[in-house]
């Protein structure tokens, strides 16, 4: 087991022992196991899971930080969100408008690029999760 604490500024969604947890990170989707090794990483929009006791929980996360000890798996995110809390009109009024900017993009800040697909990436979790 590994010890899951899943934490935004507004509050802490998750404090439990997991068996397994996946992640959606900057470098691609990790699967942590007790004594992972430690590490520390970005989160990218996307969603995390876990499991615990033969159970399977899913949360759309943004931004933030994962870190990761031999036994712990923390979660800071800017954004993190159960299916029950997502609401779906807004999740696809988001992705619509990330998609028309996108389509329409004529050059501009790689910056401001990379938000608008993030803001498209996490409009896509959300959706994904709420089904």
């Amino acid at each position: 087991m590994i010890k899951l604490e899943i934490v935004t500024p507004e509050r802490r969604l998750v404090d439990v022992e997991a068996d397994s947890v996946t992640v959606p990170t900057v470098r691609g989707e990790i699967g942590l196991l007790k004594s992972h090794a430690p590490m520390i990483s970005a989160i990218k929009p996307g969603i995390l899971a876990y499991t615990s006791k033969g159970n399977s929980e899913r949360f759309v996360v943004s931004g933030g930080f994962v870190e990761v000890s031999s036994d712990k798996v923390s979660v800071l995110a800017d954004v993190a969100e159960q299916a029950s809390e997502v609401n779906v009109s807004d999740a696809q009024a988001a992705k619509q408008q990330a998609e028309k900017e996108l389509a329409g993009w004529s050059g501009g800040p790689e910056e401001e690029f990379e938000q608008v697909k993030e803001r498209l990436e996490l409009a896509e979790a959300r959706l994904k999760i709420a089904r």
